[in-house]
């Protein structure tokens, strides 16, 4: 860890009936700004780790917590645990209470953004901001989720035997050195079985259902060259949201922040209290 990083520490907590691990950032500023603390729900192999880049510069302005989804990082991983979205939105829900959140706010990327609406849907409690970060809007009689299921299954085995950032770079050639070593270095953690279970609901799970349920303020952030998120389902969202903000990321495929880091800042103005400090660089910060 940088001695000028934001990372205050890593934690666990029993919430939902697992343990639930962390990663909390805040910088000095952050401390005292009185704005509502965030919770990063990353996606469906990206352990909290691999989005502390990006909770360094939230830091800066607030109290922010980046969690590890079950089955991924360092939270619980079983063959027995369930992974459906239901309990993953119970999860978050559960979280946020076991830390006395008593307001925040969320931002989740692709299967972290439908989590977060699930759990905005029907757990709403004392969330009071969501942000969309290009979520799969596949499912029963939708069109397919464009990323295939052996590509995380592959690249998911050769990290469980041991793989390098070069290896890595043959399923994410357009990612820095960084970047690539941060991954081969935590892909082992995802419970196989946890992913395949979340990539099987990407289709079986009706997010759009919860859209129309959900009663707070939200952003969704896409890609410009991504092909998850595209115009046609944007006007859908809405149709079912009509008060939802929309920004499309310029330069950006899915993985928006590692493709356009300052750009994924710049989408998100003021959305959460305040503006989110812009990058200088889009290397992630490894500890």
């Amino acid at each position: 860890m940088s001695p000028s990083s934001n990372l205050l520490y890593g934690g666990n907590v029993g919430a939902n009936g697992i343990r639930q691990h962390y990663l909390r950032y805040r910088g000095d500023a952050a401390s005292q700004a009185g704005h509502d603390p965030v919770i990063i729900v990353p996606g469906i192999t990206s352990p909290a780790v691999t989005w502390g880049f990006v909770a360094e510069h939230f830091g800066e302005t607030f109290d922010t917590y980046v969690l590890d989804v079950r089955g991924r990082g360092l939270s619980s991983a079983s063959d027995t645990l369930d992974y459906s979205l239901d309990v993953q939105a119970a999860d978050l829900s559960a979280f946020a209470e076991a830390l006395g959140l008593e307001r925040y706010s969320v931002v989740g990327h692709s299967m972290g953004g439908r989590i977060a609406v699930r759990a905005a849907s029907r757990h709403a409690g004392a969330m009071a901001r969501l942000v969309m970060v290009d979520p799969p809007v596949s499912g029963p009689g939708r069109r397919p989720y464009p990323s295939k299921l052996p590509w995380y299954v592959d690249s998911m085995a050769l990290a469980r035997d041991g793989m390098d950032a070069e290896a890595m770079r043959a399923f994410c050639p357009s990612w820095t050195d960084e970047q690539l070593k941060l991954r081969a270095e935590w892909l082992h953690t995802c419970d196989e079985r946890a992913v395949r279970e979340s990539f099987d609901g990407f289709h079986t799970d009706d997010i759009h259902v919860d859209l129309s349920r959900v009663q707070l303020p939200v952003l969704l952030v896409t890609a410009s060259r991504g092909d998850v998120v595209m115009d046609a389902d944007v006007a859908e969202i809405e149709t079912l949201l009509p008060a939802v903000r929309h920004a499309r990321v310029p330069d950006a495929g899915h993985m928006i922040p590692w493709d356009n880091e300052a750009g994924f800042y710049a989408a998100l103005g003021d959305f959460l209290g305040a503006p989110v400090p812009l990058a200088t660089s889009s290397a992630p910060v490894a500890r």
